[in-house]
């Protein structure tokens, strides 16, 4: 069979899917965990197609599905990142659907001895300007859900402290004031304006420069309640400098979709652990890849992850924060979901062209552990489309 696809412009072009995935897709997990990296991926929510929602309701959640997806993750060796961006946090998932997520997933966790770690964050509040004195509240009862579940706290950004915060030092008192009472170290997020564009000027300028100074500040006052930081600012040249300036002991989890074979691999002053959105539809060759690096074969390990950049670099092209979108729709032709459907019908933020190239990518690299339905499945989209067989 061969499909007709869709590029800018309404040109069809035809493309002969592959027969077989790759050998990774369909091997056993390999048991045991990984060991020369730590690595997460940050999972995405399965909405429920039957429920009568719309774009300004909470949303409804197909628990069995996301939580399934879960499991498909912690098989390979990956930890999970939950409740995060790629959950479509403050993009359709509310404080409410996100609480249900966090206690239902490390329930999971617990259930069959995975990793998870879980965002704190404070879309709770009301949109609208609020004091800082709110903020700490909300990012307070947010931790301490996450810490009465047992999983690791991610400390992710705030809409709501950028729109409050006048100096950078609001953004040292209210840290320092969430760390002391953090009961455990804690990963530290900072997610660049690409991915949320409220984020812009986060911890008090707009000057990535003088800002990174401000975060090494909150980090090297408080090195024995920070686990590490996550970096999703997309410039794999300042992510270097910054991890070679962490106090010992604190980690740098890169967040940046378009270098981390680079990032991860490191090199002869340090490397990168991960917490990637794109690990969501990579699971299985991520795993592959950093137990190929577990062996020291740094090799090996780009020989498998480098072939996967141009799919992550498709999907998180600008508007980056619709990424979401992208990730949904291989998780549906990868047979993790039956539907194409999300949560605030984000299923809706990128156009036929944008989503038949990233099955192209996906189908090229042998992501699908079964091509044929895959295929049918990306048939049945282009139908809905009108395009022509």
């Amino acid at each position: 069979m061969t499909l007709r696809l869709p590029s800018a412009g309404g040109v069809l072009r035809t493309y002969t899917p592959r027969t077989e995935p790759a050998h990774f897709v369909v091997a056993s997990p390999r048991p045991g965990p990984l060991t020369s990296r730590t690595v997460f991926s940050a999972a995405h929510v399965v909405a429920d197609p039957y429920a009568d929602t719309s774009p300004d309701t909470p949303a409804a959640v197909d628990w069995d599905a996301t939580l399934a997806f879960r499991r498909h993750l912690w098989s390979h060796g990956l930890g999970v990142a939950e409740a995060m961006d790629t959950a479509q946090r403050g993009m359709g998932l509310d404080w409410a659907g996100a609480a249900e997520l966090i206690r239902r997933s490390a329930a999971e966790a617990k259930a069959v001895g995975g990793r998870i770690a879980c965002g704190v964050g404070t879309d709770q509040l009301p949109p609208g300007v609020h004091t800082l004195g709110e903020v700490r509240a909300a990012y307070e009862e947010q931790l301490a859900l996450v810490e009465e579940t047992g999983s690791q706290a991610i400390l992710m950004a705030s809409r709501a402290l950028a729109a409050a915060a006048t100096t950078p030092d609001d953004y040292l008192d209210l840290y320092a004031h969430l760390l002391r009472q953090a009961a455990e170290p804690v990963v530290l997020h900072w997610l660049g304006p690409m991915f949320d564009p409220a984020l812009d000027g986060y911890w008090g300028s707009e000057d990535l420069d003088t800002a990174t100074e401000t975060f090494l500040q909150v980090i090297t006052a408080h090195p024995d309640k920070v686990d590490g930081i996550k970096v999703s600012l997309l410039d794999a040249r300042r992510e270097v400098e910054l991890r070679r300036r962490l106090p010992r002991g604190v980690r740098c989890y890169t967040g940046d979709d378009f270098n981390y074979p680079e990032l991860i691999a490191g090199d002869e002053q340090g490397f990168s652990h991960a917490l990637l959105g794109i690990f969501d539809p990579l699971g299985p060759v991520a795993a592959e890849a950093v137990r190929v690096l577990d062996t020291d074969d740094a090799k090996g390990f780009r020989e498998l992850l480098d072939p996967t950049v141009e799919l992550s670099r498709h999907l998180f092209q600008p508007p980056t924060r619709f990424y979401k979108t992208g990730v949904v729709l291989l998780a549906w032709l990868a047979g993790h979901q039956d539907h194409f459907t999300m949560v605030g019908g984000l299923q809706s933020a990128r156009s036929l062209p944008h989503l038949a190239r990233a099955y192209e990518l996906a189908d090229v690299l042998g992501l699908f552990p079964d091509p044929a339905a895959a295929e049918a499945r990306m048939m049945s989209l282009l139908d809905v489309y009108g395009v022509s067989r």
